[in-house]
């Protein structure tokens, strides 16, 4: 059974994009199929400022990408513990996809990255998760079942992946690396179930 989960996020130095790529590689590995889409950024003298068509890196999302999935891993930098405004702001323009609820009843994960140990990790995830609660979606975390939960010395929490990404941490640490898999399978795994139940 072939379900599309649609990693969307919005990355400014590379980290969340990284946290990206390791939860598609876990969408994969649970045998789902791996949509990455990024947002382009926005400023105060226009909303949008980039061309249709990113230079590089994967496609600027669309309302139909959202649409058309069967699970959600929605990844951003942390805004004074907050979403970034270029995610928030293609969340805003959703409202259509509310009216008719077509994400109802649909999987989904938050990932994030800090500078900072406690830079706002947990309420930047929270704060992704509540437009996907109202439109119905159904919020998976990371279960303290997976081992790295309870080892991880930067990222990671029940909440989502997150990768702390400080002096002392450049890179993506073994555990973040293996919480962002984790999440992609797990969310694979719930559309699968949650596909199959409805087929029957």
């Amino acid at each position: 059974m072939n379900v599309r989960i649609l990693i969307l996020y919005y990355s400014r130095k590379g980290s969340t994009a990284e946290l990206a790529r390791y939860g598609a590689r876990g969408v994969e590995s649970a045998g789902g199929e791996a949509i990455v889409r990024t947002v382009p950024p926005i400023s105060a003298n226009t909303e949008a400022t980039e061309p249709k068509i990113p230079q590089s890196g994967p496609p600027f999302a669309s309302i139909t990408d959202l649409e058309k999935c069967d699970g959600l891993l929605l990844g951003s930098p942390t805004r004074f513990g907050n979403m970034a405004a270029p995610l928030k702001y293609f969340l805003e323009q959703t409202s259509g996809l509310w009216l008719k609820g077509a994400l109802v009843n649909k999987p989904a994960g938050v990932f994030t990255s800090t500078s900072s140990l406690h830079g706002g990790q947990e309420s930047t995830l929270i704060s992704m998760v509540l437009p996907l609660i109202h439109h119905g979606m159904l919020w998976a975390g990371i279960p303290y079942s997976e081992p790295a939960i309870s080892t991880t010395r930067t990222g990671g929490s029940p909440y989502g992946a997150s990768h702390v990404a400080s002096e002392w941490n450049h890179a993506i640490s073994e555990d973040e690396r293996l919480l962002a898999i984790a999440l992609g399978k797990r969310i694979t795994m719930i559309a699968k179930n949650l596909m199959a139940i409805k087929d029957n």
